[in-house]
């Protein structure tokens, strides 16, 4: 099992107005965005330095790159209509959101090399990601249309949204240096129950 799971509560009925106003619903959770981004960016510099000279990743932040994915992998989630639950304005682990990313503890040791070239390693990891991510927009719009229309959410189309969502969650622990290990390309039985293993080195 990869260190990262990702798990998504189905409810077939879903909300014709907060699905049809989605978008504009989550105008306050960009700005938080903005901040998370901005944060990640120099967070993920300072670990990138910390794993080289030392081969470990510093406990804080660690613990505010997991929130991170998290709260990205949330705020995806509402935003694509996963879920019509509004997500929280942090990353914690809360338990109670339908839409979960449990992720594994550090590495006791991480390669100096595999995060020294992690950007280019993770070309194949970058091309599924915007693979994924055009399936993930293409299933979203139908989701739109069929919720707005029927008030339910196809099993199918939700399924889709959780295998794109999962890689995405996976791919973004990978650049976040959270993880050696390539994230799979699909591992469906992952979406049912699936919790985070400890990282082996």
């Amino acid at each position: 099992m990869y260190p990262v799971s990702f798990t998504a509560e189905f409810v077939e009925q879903r909300s014709r107005l907060t699905t049809f106003f989605r978008y504009v619903m989550l105008i306050p959770q960009f700005f938080v965005a903005i901040f998370y981004a901005i944060a990640v960016s120099f967070a993920v510099i300072g670990a990138w330095f910390a794993l080289m000279f030392t081969g470990r990743y510093p406990e804080g932040i660690y613990r505010f790159m997991a929130n991170s994915v998290r709260y990205f992998a949330r705020l995806g989630a509402y935003g694509n209509l996963m879920t019509d639950v509004y997500p929280p304005f942090s990353g914690a682990d809360e338990t109670g959101y339908p839409v979960a990313v449990g992720i594994g503890p550090p590495l006791e040791k991480y390669s100096r090399v595999k995060v020294f070239f992690r950007w280019i390693v993770g070309i194949p990891v970058m091309i599924m990601l915007y693979l994924w991510g055009t399936v993930q927009g293409i299933v979203a719009l139908c989701s739109w249309v069929v919720i707005v229309v029927t008030g339910k959410q196809p099993k199918g189309l939700q399924d889709l949204l959780n295998l794109s969502a999962a890689y995405h969650a996976r791919g973004m622990a990978y650049f976040l240096l959270l993880t050696e290990t390539y994230p799979p390309i699909t591992e469906k039985s992952q979406l049912v129950e699936a919790p985070a293993r400890p990282q082996l080195g």
